[in-house]
């Protein structure tokens, strides 16, 4: 009960980022709280989190321990909800927000056949490439892609997204392929434009002397660039160059032969696909299963093996 005890304070101060926060959620002393991330960190023998009088933040490892943390907790409060339900019926309405692209190929197919297993269940589906604010917008879930942001949202991850170089045969076949991330200087780069949300440019992975890989960022530049990913992905498709998509959006085409990945081994490890909502003490049972669905479905290799 203990060791439950210290996960639990750990998400909550994470969560409201600071102890006086979570202490007056429980309506403790700060001080209890401050005790248990002490023997917390005392028994896992690392810092998760580093404390001064302005801010709270995590650590690298607390950030990883907290992610483990918040899925465990919410699979305990999944397993008490199974048991003591019985026959209870998910009902009520959800509302739901994904960003326009990943959201019309890989969230709203999945949207009526979940509204069929649970028929009580009203769903709105929201598609934005904003990034909602949804306690303050009435939603009760994001799918959100890309590295979650310290924030008072849980979050659940459901599946890996890698982002890679892509193009035509045809036009690698014309122009040659780049064999160093460096290279794509001498390319046609298909671009988001200084307007959209990709503000730090493409990733990849860059070896170190020392053994370690670090994460390097390059903004390539060509003769096109485009607010709309999905735009950018069909000039791709079309060979006027080489574009830096998601997997979720281009490996339907890679394995029907219409595009070709490049530099693969200077990928750069891939971030997440996430389900986020506002932390509750009492989870909606139509909200825990539309999580449980999203994990399963994405799960399954065949969700993303098919034309989209």
């Amino acid at each position: 009960m203990d060791k439950l005890k210290q996960l639990e304070t750990l998400v909550a101060v994470a969560t409201r980022g600071s102890l006086i926060g979570a202490a007056r959620a429980e309506g403790v002393a700060p001080a209890v709280v401050g005790r248990r991330l002490d023997a917390l960190e005392a028994r896992l023998g690392v810092k998760l989190l580093v404390r001064t009088t302005r801010r709270i933040s995590l650590t690298h490892e607390g950030a990883a321990f907290l992610e483990d943390c918040q899925r465990l907790l919410m699979d305990l409060a999944n397993a008490e909800a199974s048991v003591s339900e019985g026959g209870v019926k998910a009902s009520g309405h959800l509302r739901i927000t994904a960003p326009a692209g990943f959201g019309r190929r890989h969230v709203a197919p999945l949207v009526p056949r979940f509204q069929e297993r649970h028929p009580e269940v009203t769903v709105s589906l929201n598609l934005s490439d904003r990034v909602v604010d949804v306690a303050s917008e009435g939603f009760d879930c994001a799918v959100r892609v890309g590295d979650m942001p310290d924030s008072s949202l849980v979050s659940v991850r459901l599946a890996d997204n890698r982002r890679l170089c892509v193009a035509t045969p045809r036009y690698l076949k014309q122009h040659g392929t780049p064999q160093t991330p460096a290279d794509l200087v001498s390319f046609d780069c298909l671009t988001l434009s200084s307007d959209a949300s990709q503000t730090r440019g493409w990733a990849f992975a860059s070896p170190q002397p020392s053994g370690e890989v670090e994460t390097i960022h390059l903004r390539p530049r060509g003769p096109l660039d485009c607010s709309d990913g999905q735009v950018l992905h069909e000039w791709c498709l079309a060979g006027y160059g080489i574009a830096w998509r998601s997997s979720w959006e281009v490996d339907a085409d890679i394995r029907a032969g219409r595009l070709v990945p490049v530099l693969e081994a200077h990928a750069a490890p891939p971030n997440g696909i996430y389900a986020v909502f506002a932390q509750r003490k009492h989870m909606a049972l139509r909200l825990r299963l539309w999580i449980d669905f999203l994990k399963f479905e994405f799960a399954r290799p065949d969700h993303w093996a098919g034309p989209r």
